[in-house]
């Protein structure tokens, strides 16, 4: 089979790619070096530069790289920032600058570069990849040991599926979080166990309310239960538990249990009273006969939940 071409993205780093003098082959450039290695050989160069403060940083590299490696092609792109460290600016650029490279998964291989640019570049370069906004893999450059001038790499796949060990421990913490649903009763009923085995997939990867239908006595309040305490053991809540039956809620008292009220609101509404909303925020609201509220106190709810205040 054919090699694929290979595409590297990354920063031209202000720091570690500086050296322009005479004295730069002495030194370990990621960049330079990124090219130097013939296990590793970039086809294309897809290179975020601060212009026009690069610029003579950038020609010495561009030189140096054809020097090395001549079949490699240079694509500059300007990416300066008015505040490098600002996390919500560098991650709209580059987000900006993902969305406009035409990848070609089916007959390209891509990196990024790891090594270069600033803390928070490096942050959202991790995540654009992550999130397959950037559709590669990782390639992390390292320094060479005293006495060397190449220097090392390391190519990370953030697909963890593909790392064994890694993969076996989410298994596990995936059937410990079955069980918790099960509440530890072992089944063969294979209809509920993959209704369970959906219910914890939703209840990890989901931040949306969730609905829980079955008739009176199926064991709803219990598994509203389960599913909070899976979500807090994974350290995904950090409020309570909160648990109210919607058929016990009648007009006023039903708008000033779920959202509270100001004092003098309505007859007997002696003091400030926070709502059952705001007494869960941050954990779980579980709403037991929900089809019993009120249609204006379900309004309401449901509009609270889509605006989320």
């Amino acid at each position: 089979m054919p090699r694929r071409p290979l595409v590297v993205l990354g920063f031209l780093g202000h720091q570690l790619d500086a050296d322009i003098g005479p004295t730069r082959w002495s030194r370990w450039r990621p960049t330079v070096s990124l090219c130097q290695h013939e296990d590793l050989l970039v086809d294309r160069l897809e290179l975020l530069v601060d212009l026009p403060r690069q610029q003579q940083q950038l020609a010495t590299v561009q030189r140096d790289i054809s020097a090395v490696s001549p079949e490699t092609r240079i694509e500059v792109h300007q990416v300066g920032f008015r505040d490098p460290w600002d996390f919500g600016e560098v991650y709209a650029r580059l987000y900006e600058l993902a969305r406009g490279i035409a990848f070609d998964t089916d007959g390209s291989d891509y990196l990024v570069h790891m090594t270069t640019g600033t803390h928070v570049a490096q942050i959202c370069l991790f995540l654009l990849t992550e999130t397959r906004h950037l559709p590669a893999r990782l390639i992390q450059t390292s320094p060479p040991p005293r006495g060397e001038q190449l220097g090392t790499f390391a190519i990370i796949d953030l697909d963890l599926a593909r790392y064994d060990q890694i993969a076996s421990r989410f298994e596990v913490e995936h059937r410990d979080g079955v069980s918790l649903l099960k509440s530890g009763i072992e089944t063969r009923d294979e209809t509920f166990n993959r209704q369970i085995e959906l219910i914890e997939k939703v209840a990890w990867l989901s931040r949306e309310p969730i609905l829980l239908m079955g008739p009176t006595g199926a064991g709803k309040s219990l598994l509203a239960s389960r599913i909070f305490e899976l979500r807090q053991k994974r350290h995904q809540l950090t409020g309570s538990f909160v648990e109210v039956n919607c058929a016990t809620l009648r007009g006023d008292t039903a708008m000033s249990t779920l959202f509270g009220h100001r004092a003098g609101a309505f007859t007997g509404a002696a003091a400030d009273r926070k709502g059952l909303l705001q007494t869960a925020h941050g954990g779980v609201l579980f709403l037991d006969e929900i089809g019993e509220l009120g249609l204006d106190e379900q309004a309401m709810l449901l509009r609270a939940l889509e605006e989320k205040r």
